[in-house]
C-alpha cells in the first residue's frame, strides 16, 4: 500500500496533464496577446487624442496672436475717424478761405496744421482714397449723387464729397461721391407727333 501511495505522490506523466499545460499556456498566450493588442489599440487612441489636442493649441495661440494683431489694429479707428472730422474741417477752411487773407500769418498756421496732420497720418498708415475720375467701386466709394453725362462713361466719379480713406488696405471711411449716369433714352419725335396727331 505504501507503494501504491509513494506512486501516487510521485510525479505523474499522464497524457492529460501533458494537454492540459499547451492548452492553459495557449489560452494564456492568446489571452496575453488580446490584452496586447488592446493595449496597443488604446496607445494608438491617446496618441491621436494627444496629437488632436496638441494642434488644437497650436490652433487657439495662432488665433489669439491674429485676434491681438487685429485689436491693436483697430484701436486707433475710433479716433482716427474723429480724427479725419477735423482734418475735413481744416481742409474746407483753407478751401473756403477769402482771398483778401491769402498772405496773412494765422493762414500759414492753419497750413501747418493741416501739413501736419497729413504727416500724422501717413505715419498712421491711413491713405486717402482716389476717387475723382475713376470707376465708381461699392467698397470704396459711397454714392450719394447721380449726374447724367452724355460724353462721359456710365459709373465714373465726377466729385467728390467727402473724402475717403484706407487704414492698412481696408477702408477706414468710404469716399462720399457723385457717379456719372448715361442720360435717359429720349423718345424719338416721330412717336411724340403721331401721339399729338391721335
Amino acid at each position: 500500500m505504501e507503494e501504491q501511495q509513494a506512486e501516487n505522490d510521485g510525479p505523474v506523466n499522464s497524457d492529460e496533464q501533458v494537454e492540459a499545460i499547451p492548452d492553459e499556456a495557449q489560452d494564456e498566450a492568446s489571452l496575453m496577446k488580446a490584452e496586447m493588442e488592446e493595449a496597443l489599440r488604446e496607445k494608438e487612441q491617446f496618441k491621436a487624442m494627444a496629437q488632436r489636442a496638441q494642434a488644437d493649441l497650436e490652433n487657439y495661440r495662432r488665433r489669439a496672436v491674429d485676434e491681438q494683431s487685429e485689436i491693436r489694429r483697430n484701436a486707433g479707428t475710433t479716433l482716427l475717424l474723429k480724427f479725419l472730422g477735423v482734418v475735413d474741417d481744416i481742409d474746407r477752411a483753407i478751401e473756403l478761405m477769402p482771398a483778401d487773407v491769402a498772405g496773412s500769418g494765422w493762414v500759414d498756421g492753419l497750413e501747418l496744421i493741416q501739413r501736419n496732420m497729413k504727416s500724422i497720418l501717413d505715419s498712421e498708415g491711413v491713405e486717402k482714397i482716389e476717387a475723382k475720375g475713376r470707376r465708381f467701386e461699392p467698397w470704396e466709394h459711397e454714392a450719394v449723387s447721380y449726374q447724367e453725362t452724355p460724353d462721359g462713361e456710365d459709373g465714373m466719379v465726377t466729385d467728390v464729397f467727402r473724402e475717403g480713406y484706407k487704414l492698412h488696405d481696408r477702408v477706414l471711411r468710404a469716399a462720399q461721391v457723385v457717379v456719372s449716369k448715361a442720360p435717359a433714352p429720349k423718345k424719338d419725335e416721330t412717336e411724340t407727333s403721331e401721339q399729338e396727331t391721335e
